[in-house]
C-alpha cells in the first residue's frame, strides 16, 4: 500500500474493523512520514451479472444502485450513510441469494423495499421511475397501500 502522501511504499496497520459486512476498514501509518490513513477492503467476491428486462447480462455495479438513490433522494433528509447501508444491504443480500446471475427486478425490489422505509417521497421517486409509472392513477395505485396502512384512505 503506497502513502497518499509521500508515495512510500511502506506501512502499518494500526486499526482493522469490519465496516460493512463485505468491507474491511484499516487505519494505516507510513513507516517513512510517519502521517495516518484509511484504506477500505473490499472481499472479492465472483463476478454478478445482472439480467436486464431486454435480456442483456451486465455485470452487478453497486455505483448503478447509488445513482438511482442519489437521484431519488436529491434534497430530502436521507444521508450518505443511509444510501450506503441500502446499497450494502441489496449487495450482500444478492451475493448470499444468487450465484452467478441475478435479475435486474430483484435487485429494483430489494432497494424498493428498504427505500420505503427510509423516506417515504424517494420511495415514490424511485418508484416512478422503476415501475415506469404512466399517469396519476400509476402514482395513486402505489400509494394506496401506504395510505391505508397509516389511516389516511
Amino acid at each position: 500500500m503506497h502513502c497518499p502522501f509521500c508515495r512510500d511504499g511502506e506501512s502499518k496497520v494500526v486499526d482493522s474493523r469490519l465496516s460493512q459486512p463485505t468491507e474491511i476498514r484499516r487505519r494505516r501509518e507510513c513507516l517513512q512520514c510517519t502521517r495516518r490513513f484509511t484504506t477500505y477492503e473490499r472481499i472479492e467476491q465472483a463476478p454478478m451479472k445482472v439480467i436486464k428486462k431486454e435480456g442483456l447480462r451486465v455485470p452487478f455495479d453497486r455505483e448503478k444502485i447509488r445513482a438511482g438513490l442519489e437521484k431519488a433522494c436529491y434534497k430530502r433528509p436521507v444521508g450518505n450513510e443511509q444510501i450506503d447501508e441500502i446499497i450494502s444491504t441489496v449487495e450482500q443480500e444478492v451475493y448470499q441469494g444468487f450465484e452467478r446471475e441475478v435479475p435486474s427486478m430483484v435487485i429494483g425490489e430489494k432497494v424498493f423495499e428498504l427505500l420505503k422505509e427510509v423516506d417515504q417521497v424517494a420511495f415514490v421517486r424511485f418508484a416512478s421511475v422503476y415501475r415506469e409509472f404512466k399517469d396519476v392513477n400509476d402514482f395513486v395505485d402505489e400509494l394506496s397501500p401506504m395510505l391505508k396502512e397509516r389511516g389516511r384512505l
